[in-house]
């Protein structure tokens, strides 16, 4: 074809035929999602099998159709289009952005599913997916969260312009649509989501960011409180960071020459974190090398986040995300915190059930990990809450008169409805360590001990799980802890078993006091659920698993010490000086149940899911093996060192 689309919006469907790319046979590869990590036997989760009725409905009832969508600095944009074959009714375009293509590529060869779930296609939408700029078959350059520009010139490109200008293009252009647009999307799709709702297009109705990429150096999968995920982000990096020279439907292969399944092993052999370059990737991934040269909260991070933008936003709003998202825990909530700051014309609504990462468009949702839930919380969100969202807002359906915050509350394992979050019934409280590695829920008294020490050994990290893996997997969220209490670098705190129901319903915070030999210390706190030893063997994932006493993982997070004043200025610990380190461990909502017990392992290293801290005060990303050492490190619980954390808490 010698001849492109001018982009008119008269064009007929046979002229828009006409503009269809040449088949590309073959289909594409995504990059590797889940990574690594450690110690008994496990593999990766088999791939989602195909369903051949799905299969066979979407090529009975759908025409496809490859365009190349131009920009408005010229530039075109790869989308493939699905149209349905009954052109006696008009349709509202559902459009999805991503960076990990957009196959299967080729005219004739049809997705095998359409839609943020089959729902949709068996109700009847126009289909876009499109690759974003620079990536697979799009033109351009592509820049991993692109900065949003916030006053462009005619010239000045972003992903909300380039989505402005698709969904312009669209609306103009094809054929029986109904001139309302919906996006939605997961994980780095769900960024690209976001940045469909900031200057939308006025055709675009609904936005759906699920589990969005938001903010890679506070929360996100490649940094959680500037401590360098490790594990997920060297093995995403190696493909999705690779160069693409020309438009291709072929992805990049992920590194996978470990030489033994155990990734606790591969990563600790490999030493500081420059040795990936200098062992592997040889300063050809331009990507991991921008994440070396940036260390701090500095303006290439702070660019890169939407939630500073997200301001007076037109779109209804309904952000999704798991509470036991192992790659993106922070982004749905700190994007729906920030649209509640910012402000918006329609309803913003949060929506966080029991799931792993996007685990909510797949699967029963019956379980998570050994956990039983009882109810398919997977298919309920899209049947009762996704599709009816869009039916309304994109097809005029009646209001589904959903809740601003729909959440489900793991304990008791029941949806629960909110006017706002955190609920205006959760009250501020607190949870206290005590000695004799007790936990309360008033302030430590005066006592003859005032703190508890261990050893931090950057050469003996602390193993994030228990299983033997490359993959880093999702079950280590919800996983037995049990494996990593008996170790003497881990402090473990817990309550006497609870009389009463205790629900924990909003953002967790830990306080900490805390004095080091060294001048950096990373620190891990883990809020447990402790099971009482009677509870019935029901493990969902393995039946042979005993659950009397297993200690569920709640919600783990990390800090980096110099970071405790200023992510963007790190300071030094002064070796010996009682430090208070506070940090942001995200939002929960759960019951701890009449029974049993709550539980906080307290430790430094948390590994190969965290990078090692050497322990002393360096830039990490360049640091040598001679700057790792041991260190002592201790926690206090005294009157004037309250060491603590802070809960929302439902009274029952």
């Amino acid at each position: 074809m010698k001849k492109n689309f001018n982009g008119s919006p008269k064009m007929s469907l046979i002229k828009l035929n006409l503009v269809l790319l040449t088949a590309i046979s073959g289909l594409t590869t995504s990059p590797l999602m889940a990574q690594r990590g450690g110690r008994s036997a496990s593999t990766a989760a088999p791939a989602r099998m195909v369903n051949k009725e799905d299969s066979a409905y979407i090529r009975n009832n759908y025409k496809k159709m490859e365009i190349m969508i131009p920009m408005r600095d010229g530039v075109k944009l790869y989308t493939a289009v699905y149209v349905p074959k009954d052109e006696t009714k008009s349709y509202p375009i559902m459009l999805s952005r991503s960076p990990y293509g957009s196959g299967p590529y080729g005219a004739d060869i049809y997705k095998t599913s359409l839609g943020p779930s089959m729902i949709f296609a068996k109700e009847g939408f126009i289909f876009a997916y499109q690759d974003a700029r620079g990536r697979y078959m799009s033109e351009g350059d592509f820049v991993a969260t692109r900065p949003y520009v916030v006053k462009k010139t005619n010239k000045d490109i972003d992903e909300s312009s380039d989505t402005y200008d698709t969904i312009d293009w669209m609306i103009k252009n094809l054929p029986h649509n109904n001139g309302k647009v919906g996006t939605w999307g997961i994980s780095a799709p769900g960024f690209y989501t976001t940045m469909t709702a900031i200057e939308a297009h006025p055709a675009l109705k609904a936005v759906s960011p699920q589990a969005p990429v938001t903010n890679w150096f506070m929360g996100d999968d490649r940094h959680h409180n500037g401590a360098f995920q490790e594990m997920g982000t060297f093995a995403f990096l190696s493909s999705f960071g690779a160069p693409r020279p020309v438009p291709t439907p072929i992805s990049a292969p992920a590194f996978s020459a470990y030489g033994t399944p155990d990734g606790y092993d591969f990563y600790l052999n490999m030493g500081p974190l420059k040795n990936f370059d200098d062992k592997i990737l040889h300063h050809t991934n331009k990507l991991w090398d921008d994440m070396m040269e940036h260390d701090t909260y500095d303006e290439y991070w702070k660019s890169r986040t939407p939630e500073p933008h997200l301001k007076n936003i037109v779109p209804a709003m309904l952000t999704v995300g798991g509470f036991f998202d192992q790659e993106d825990p922070y982004g749905p909530l700190k994007v729906n915190a920030s649209i509640e700051k910012g402000g918006h014309k329609d309803r913003n609504i949060l929506v966080m059930g029991p799931w792993y990462h996007g685990g909510f468009s797949r699967g029963d949702g019956e379980t998570v990990g050994n956990i039983q839930l009882g109810s398919k919380t997977g298919v309920f969100y899209r049947e009762n809450i996704e599709f009816p969202f869009f039916m309304h807002y994109l097809k005029d359906a009646p209001d589904p008169q959903l809740p601003n915050a729909y959440m489900f509350e793991t304990g008791t394992n029941v949806w629960k409805k909110y006017s706002k979050w955190p609920p205006e019934e959760a009250k501020q409280g607190a949870i206290y360590l005590q000695p004799d590695n007790k936990l309360a829920f008033t302030a430590p008294q005066a006592n003859t001990k005032m703190f508890d020490a261990y050893v931090s050994d950057p050469a003996k990290p602390v193993p994030y799980s228990a299983e033997i893996r490359t993959i880093r997997g999702s079950e280590f969220m919800v996983e037995d802890q049990r494996f990593a209490g008996n170790r003497p670098d881990v402090l473990v705190y817990e309550t006497e078993v609870l009389d009463k129901d205790v629900t924990v319903a909003g953002n967790v915070t830990a306080d900490l006091f805390v004095s080091t030999t060294g001048t950096d210390a990373d620190f891990v706190v883990k809020v447990i659920d402790v099971y009482p030893g009677d509870a019935p063997d029901n493990a969902a994932l393995n039946p042979a698993v005993k659950m009397g006493g297993f200690e569920m993982l709640v919600r783990g997070e990390i800090m980096r010490a110099k970071f405790r004043n200023d992510f963007g200025k790190p300071e030094a610990m002064v070796p010996g000086k009682v430090t208070e380190v506070k940090w942001d461990v995200e939002d929960i909502n759960h019951t701890f149940l009449k029974g049993h017990k709550i539980m906080f392992q307290i430790q430094s290293t948390w590994f190969p899911l965290n990078d090692r801290n050497p322990q002393k005060f360096v830039n990490i990303y360049k640091a040598n093996e001679s700057d790792f050492q041991k260190a002592t490190n201790k926690v206090y619980f005294t009157p004037q060192y309250p060491s603590h954390v802070d809960v929302k808490l439902i009274e029952k």
